[in-house]
């Protein structure tokens, strides 16, 4: 599924389900020795994916290990990002000599809780959901649009180790299957240059949303 939405040059993997027999490396196990069954059960298939991802690289399997706000911390050389939620699981990466960052995410095809959107959306993308509604009523379009935002992000932080508001960029939708960022704060930095706009894909299948950027190099 994700595979769709991403460009040649990134390997991706992902599951629809949680494997019990997944193998951990000790250090990864020592991080989630505290959490919940869930988040135990989130982080172990993800990780699973993020190695057969990896895999299709040549890149044989290691500790990938959460850092800065989570974040995973990917081997030398490697770009990549996870995401999971209810009933999906999946991991993408890259050479970092082919893209300078790459962000997926997934969410369960559901509207956002009351009153969220109005936490989410500025006042451009908030009007944008309700043009799109109205048009097609099957995509939540508040979710997508969280999606979107979170899909922004995991390309922000690994080049900024900075967090980013959700008012710091502005996105908007195509119903085709695109989607852009816009950023309303000082861009981050790819080998030097800004890149004051991204450009992604997002999906509507099966009752998931999937979203994806790929920042490519020159």
């Amino acid at each position: 599924m994700i595979e769709e939405i991403l460009p040649v040059d990134v390997m991706s993997a992902e599951a629809f389900g949680d494997d019990g027999d997944v193998h951990l490396f000790p250090e990864e196990r020592a991080a989630i020795a505290n959490a919940v069954p869930r988040r135990r059960r989130e982080f172990s298939t993800v990780r699973q994916c993020a190695r057969k991802a990896l895999g299709e690289l040549g890149i044989p399997p290691v500790p990938l290990l959460p850092g800065r706000q989570r974040a995973p911390q990917w081997p030398a050389g490697v770009v990549g990002s996870m995401t999971h939620c209810s009933g999906y699981r999946a991991a993408a990466v890259a050479r970092a000599s082919r893209l300078h960052s790459v962000g997926i995410d997934a969410e369960e095809s559901v509207p956002l809780p009351e009153g969220l959107l109005d936490l989410v959306g500025l006042p451009a993308e908030r009007d944008m959901v309700e043009r799109l509604g109205a048009h097609d009523d099957a995509v939540p379009w508040d979710r997508l649009l969280f999606s979107c935002k979170e899909a922004v992000y995991k390309v922000w932080f690994p080049l900024t180790q900075r967090l980013l508001g959700f008012d710091g960029a502005r996105i908007d939708i195509d119903s085709s299957g695109f989607f852009s960022a816009r950023f309303l704060v000082p861009p981050p930095l790819a080998a030097g240059s800004p890149v004051p706009r991204l450009t992604g894909r997002w999906m509507h299948r099966d009752g998931l949303i999937v979203t994806a950027i790929a920042l490519p190099c020159p």
